[in-house]
């Protein structure tokens, strides 16, 4: 099973058990649980098909355990001009957050579409 989720303007495909880094959120303290819940798809185990939102999944969460904080790899900034004497260097290493997927709460339902909901209310009338 696993679910994808829309976090800090990515998507990420979790599965639980899995461990995996995303950007830092403040208040986001060792051993605390965090709860994606900008689910885009879920899929199950077997031959089921995936779940899809439009756009979000209604009622579907991932939670995740925190195990800490850690630097990604260190990027180096280099700014250059020939024949000028123009020599910069910058160093960055962007904080990031350590999970542990916990589970995926696959309890969802779609949410219709606009104009299928309106074509659903005309055929009942």
């Amino acid at each position: 099973m696993y679910a994808i989720v829309e976090d800090s303007g990515t998507q990420i495909k979790l599965a639980p058990g899995a461990m995996l880094d995303v950007d830092l959120r403040e208040g986001a303290a060792e051993g605390s649980t965090i709860t994606f819940d900008r689910v885009l798809a879920i899929k199950a185990d077997g031959d089921a098909p995936a779940t899809l939102g439009m756009p979000y999944l209604e009622g579907a969460t991932v939670t995740a355990q925190v195990l800490g904080e850690i630097k990604d790899e260190k990027i180096d900034v280099i700014k250059y001009k020939r024949r000028k004497n123009y020599r910069r260097k910058v160093g960055h290493r962007q904080r990031l957050l350590r999970i542990r997927v916990a589970e995926i709460n696959a309890t969802a339902q779609k949410k219709p579409a606009k104009k299928a909901a309106a074509k659903v209310e005309a055929s009942k009338d």
